[in-house]
Order: structure tokens, then C-alpha cells, then sequence
């Protein structure tokens, strides 16, 4: 497995060198290998600055500038970016306590942390917490710009920058813990980065300074500080390689690249289904398969650098479910070759990518070590990716069962070959996601008895779980038996997925309860109960309408 993601990750690397986004080159690219350690691993400056900018700033660049320079220069000059307006803040309940301009989205430091309000704030977040209450919105956005100026506060002090790990123990060393030699050495690339962003100003302007030089004098100062790392403990310093692979991950952004294949593939299979031409379904195919490549190459990125499967949180379940709506539409489309079932695969794979792109504050794209609960390499793979892929199936029959509603609402005399070429699909998709969850439960009362000590608990998400595997199993057996009709499949296709979403979502997102814990989240909670309502209420219109229609054509046959 592991010599198979090596080749994957090889190949990928050999071809992504012919993408210019992975070729542009900058001033800041000789600091980006720097190794840091962060949130419980060790990642390249490049992460780290991109993730606490994103935190901090909502994006990966400031200014149009790189997040490497913009962080490193928090730590060299914090005085001069305490009056940019560098802090994202949305809610607007947290902006009128503050009173702060509802219209502004971007605040300084000094207005936040000099406002009268923001301590009493502070301090009734720390109430809540103390009371061990489930945060609401509110109280969750507070705690967003808590850890957003906390965050910078660490950094700029040089506190947050681990960069030399300990000659004894894990805990590398931040900056004002380094010894005199190590300090000297990252001085010596302050003033390597002083000069080189110099040199970046003075070329713009026509003056005569080497750029070349100066970039080649940082790289220098970043090689003398890490031989100088490294020989505090070798053991605990990373390879080079490995580094490189992760940077190569967030220049690349492999998953971006996929779903937009996933959508012109998508795009050219609708042509060809409705023109029925040929060549547009070998293209669709084509755009479909690039995509699926791009997002094999992420998920192997992902599973070489973490050392462990891709669904520990659920930005990465999300990223799962699509990777299996789509493998499951392209086995569907090689036996039936429908077309409309590659179709909704790679509109369900391009939905699940492009909204772990879109969401970050929501769905953390960033890569983390696992829970204590979830270090079992053995039971996260059959557990968590059985359970998960299973919501790949069910995602799939209901993007499908939106399709038939769509047929069914234009008439079903007229689309009877169609509607039945998708209930069809449909019933195969439940099929296929009923034999993945019905074991995958089993599997983690098996983990929970390894873990917990107890094979089952009634805990929210293992509740949840049940409750949306006997919904599907009443639904095969309701069609076994001859109670669901085509159409009733097809609403079930849709009504009966939103037992997922709450066994998925729901539990980590709103119920927040449970010894699943290392899964809860906020936020999106108004956009997925929308999702929902707006499907649900579609159901009912187009099942008003065909009751109507149905009543008509019974009342002329007498």
C-alpha cells in the first residue's frame, strides 16, 4: 500500500510540473521549507503561515503578498501591523456590542483589543466554559476572535514558531528559548528577508540591486539555521522530502483542480446525454477521470504525509464522500452507460470538493494528528472509511433521485424510459450503501468495545447511524415487497438522506453530544437546514403536481 502511494505521489509530481501554479517561484520560497512544530506535527513555515493567515485574515494572501513573508513579518515588526486591518469579523452581534461598523469586515488590533467591551467579552466566554454549556453561534464566534488574537499575539512575541527541536523531550523550541548560536543563525535570515524583500522593492523601482543575490543570501541563512537545527536532535528533525511533498500539496491544491474537472466533466456528460453524441461521452469520461487522478493524488498526499487514512474530521469525510460518489458512478456507468449516472457522480464529487474549498472556517481543510480515541490506523480504515463510503452510495442515489423529481415534474408519460433507467440507479445506489453501513456499524461497536470498554452505548452518532441504516433498509424492503412504487423511491432517494445528514452532520454540528467528540464542529448550520427544507419542499410541489395530474387523467378515462 504504502510503496503504491509513493509511485501515486511520484507520478503526480512528475506531471504537475508541466502546471504553472506549482512553478511560481517567489522571494519568499527559500523560507516555506522551514520546518515548524504546530498543532501536534511538524509542517513547513508554508502551512504554518498559511493556516494562521487564513485563521487570523480569512485568505492565504494579504496585499497580494505571500502568507510566508506576511507572518514573518508579524514576528520581526508586530508594532507596525497592530494598525492594519487585518482581523476577520463577520457577526454582526459581536460588531454592535463592540461598536464596531456593521458595514466593515476587517478590523485592526488596536480596535479590538482597546475597545472596553472586548475583555467583558472574553470574560463571558470564559464563564461559559466554565459551565461546560455548548457554545451557541454567538458565543463560537467569540471564540474564533479570541483564539484570531491570541494566535498573533503568540506569533509576533515568537512564541507560536517552534523551529528547533529539544536535545531531550518532544516540545521543540520557540523563539525566545533558543540558545545564542541559534539565535544568531535566525537573525541572520531576518536580515537575509530584510534584504531580499529590499531588493524586491529597489527592482520594481529601477534601482540597482541584485534580487538574485539577495534570494540566494536568505536561502543561504535558511540552510546554515537548519544544519544547525537538525544537529540539536536529528532523530526528531523531518526529511527534506517529505517537507517538499507538503508544500508541493498547498501550491498545487489538488483538490481545486479536481472539481473543476468533476464539473466539465459533468457539463459534457449532460451534453451528451441529452444530444446523444458519442464523442461528448468519451470526453466526459476523459474530464471525469482527470478529476478522479487529481483527487486520488490529494487523498495520497494526504495519507503519506499524515501517516494514517484521509477521515479523521470532516472536511476530510466530506473530501471521502465525493471521491466515492464518483468511483461508484463510473461502476454504475460502465455496466448501464446511461450517461446521466456519470452525470451525478461528478456533480456529487464536484458539490462535496468545492465546498470543503469554500468553507474553510467550517470544514478545516488543514492537516492534523489524530485524536487519542482515533490512533488505530486498523479500525479508523475499516470503520470509518466502511461508514463513510457508505454516505458516498446514499449522496449518489439522492443527486440521482433529484433528477427523477426534475423528470417526474416535467411529465412521466413522456420520460418513462428515463424515470425507470433512474429508480433503477437509484435502488442499486441503496443497495451498495446499505451493504457498506450495515457492517460499518458493526465495526465500530467492535472499536467501541476495544475503546470504550462497551459495544453499544445509545451515544448520538451511533443512535444516529442506526436510525438512518433501518430508514434505508424499511425503504429496499418497502420496494421489495411491492409498497414503494417507482416514485416513492425516488422520494425516499431524497427524504430518506436527510437521516445521513443528521447521522453526519447534524450529530457533530448541532447536537455537539456524545463520546464522538473528536468530530464536533460549528457553523454552515443555517445552510444545511436550508439544503434540506428546499429539498423536502421540492418533494412535496412535484408530489402535489403529479397527484394532480394523475387525478386528471383518472377523471377523463370516465
Amino acid at each position: 500500500m504504502i510503496n503504491f502511494f509513493r509511485a501515486l505521489i511520484l507520478a503526480g509530481f512528475l506531471a504537475s510540473a508541466f502546471l504553472p501554479l506549482s512553478l511560481q517561484a517567489s522571494m519568499s520560497e527559500s523560507l516555506s521549507a522551514l520546518p515548524v512544530q504546530d498543532g501536534g506535527r511538524i509542517k513547513p513555515f508554508d502551512t504554518f503561515a498559511r493556516e494562521y493567515l487564513n485563521l487570523i485574515y480569512g485568505k492565504e494572501k494579504f496585499e497580494n503578498k505571500p502568507a510566508v513573508e506576511i507572518v514573518l513579518t508579524w514576528v520581526l515588526e508586530p508594532n507596525l501591523w497592530l494598525e492594519k486591518e487585518i482581523f476577520e469579523l463577520r457577526n454582526l452581534q459581536i460588531k454592535n456590542d463592540l461598536k464596531l461598523p456593521e458595514q466593515k469586515r476587517y478590523f485592526t488590533h488596536l480596535e479590538l483589543t482597546k475597545n472596553s467591551r472586548f475583555g467583558m467579552l472574553m470574560q463571558e466566554l470564559s464563564s461559559k466554559r466554565e459551565t461546560q454549556e455548548k457554545l451557541d453561534p454567538y458565543y463560537q464566534a467569540i471564540q474564533r476572535l479570541e483564539e484570531q488574537v491570541g494566535i498573533f499575539n503568540q506569533i509576533a512575541s515568537g512564541q507560536r514558531l517552534r523551529l528547533v527541536p529539544p536535545k531531550q523531550g518532544d516540545t521543540w523550541l520557540s523563539l525566545p528559548e533558543l540558545d545564542p548560536e541559534q539565535q544568531a543563525a535566525f537573525s541572520e535570515i531576518t536580515k537575509a528577508f530584510v534584504m531580499a524583500l529590499t531588493a524586491q522593492v529597489s527592482e520594481k523601482k529601477g534601482e540597482d540591486i541584485n534580487p538574485l543575490a539577495a534570494e540566494s543570501a536568505l536561502e543561504n541563512s535558511v540552510q546554515k539555521f537548519e544544519t544547525i537545527a537538525r544537529a540539536a536532535n536529528p532523530d526528531l528533525y523531518p526529511s527534506k522530502a517529505k517537507i517538499q511533498l507538503e508544500i508541493q500539496y498547498n501550491n498545487l491544491h489538488p483538490f481545486k483542480w479536481s472539481w473543476i474537472f468533476y464539473i466539465l466533466g459533468s457539463i459534457a456528460a449532460l451534453l451528451a446525454w441529452i444530444l446523444a453524441r458519442d464523442r461528448l461521452y468519451r470526453v466526459s469520461w476523459l474530464l471525469v477521470i482527470l478529476g478522479f487522478l487529481f483527487h486520488l493524488y490529494g487523498f495520497a498526499l494526504r495519507v503519506y504525509l499524515t501517516e494514517r487514512p484521509p477521515v479523521s474530521n470532516m472536511y476530510e469525510t466530506v473530501i471521502w464522500v465525493g471521491f466515492g460518489a464518483v468511483l461508484f458512478s463510473m461502476i454504475f456507468e460502465a455496466i448501464y452507460k446511461w450517461r446521466f449516472i456519470l452525470m451525478a457522480g461528478s456533480l456529487a464529487a464536484a458539490f462535496c470538493l468545492a465546498m470543503g474549498d469554500m468553507a474553510p472556517a467550517v470544514l478545516d481543510p488543514s492537516l492534523q494528528p489524530l485524536e487519542p480515541v482515533l490512533r488505530s490506523n486498523y479500525w479508523l480504515t475499516i470503520h470509518v472509511l466502511t461508514i463513510t463510503i457508505s454516505y458516498a452510495a446514499f449522496f449518489l442515489g439522492f443527486i440521482l433521485a433529484d433528477i427523477g423529481v426534475f423528470f417526474y415534474f416535467k411529465g412521466e408519460d413522456q420520460n418513462k424510459e428515463k424515470i425507470k433507467a433512474i429508480v433503477l440507479s437509484i435502488y442499486r445506489s441503496i443497495q451498495v450503501g446499505t451493504a457498506f453501513l450495515a457492517p460499518g456499524i458493526i465495526l465500530g461497536g467492535i472499536w467501541a468495545d476495544y475503546s470504550w470498554g462497551r459495544f453499544w452505548g445509545w451515544d448520538p452518532k451511533e443512535t444516529w447511524a442506526l436510525i438512518a441504516l433501518l430508514g434505508y433498509i424499511a425503504v429496499l424492503h418497502g420496494r421489495l415487497v411491492g409498497w414503494i412504487k417507482d416514485f416513492g423511491l425516488v422520494v425516499s432517494g431524497i427524504v430518506t438522506f436527510s437521516l445521513v445528514i443528521m447521522a453526519w452532520y447534524g450529530v457533530n454540528f448541532v447536537l455537539g453530544a456524545g463520546l464522538h467528540s473528536y468530530g464536533f464542529g460549528a457553523g454552515g448550520v443555517e445552510y444545511v437546514a436550508s439544503f434540506v427544507a428546499l429539498h423536502l419542499l421540492a418533494v412535496v410541489y412535484v408530489s402535489v403536481v403529479r397527484f394532480g395530474r394523475l387525478k386528471e387523467k383518472a377523471t377523463k378515462f370516465k
